[in-house]
């Protein structure tokens, strides 16, 4: 069984804007402290992982977004990296 970890920001006019889930705990951690520091020093949420992963909220719209995390356990047939991972896994 393994752990996977998940980012969910919404927002009330334009729905989801991000629904990411990780497998590796140290870079959903390192995730998350990007997305806190954007919020506090009030900054686009930028990320590209360099192939096919882009995500740019506007602070005006990620402030009013609601952010919400949790993990899951899954088996090792249903772990499926996410696209920020993978990049870094190859």
């Amino acid at each position: 069984m393994d752990k996977v970890y998940v980012i969910k920001v919404q927002h009330q006019t334009f729905g989801v804007l991000m629904n990411e889930g990780f497998v590796n705990a140290t870079q959903f951690k390192l995730f998350l402290k990007m997305v806190h520091g954007c919020i506090e020093l009030k900054n686009d949420l930028d990320f590209f992982n360099g192939t096919d992963f882009l995500v740019h909220v506007p602070y005006k719209i990620l402030k009013d977004c609601v952010i919400i995390t949790n993990n899951q356990t899954v088996t090792a047939g249903q772990v499926a990296k996410s696209k920020i991972e993978a990049l870094v896994t190859k």
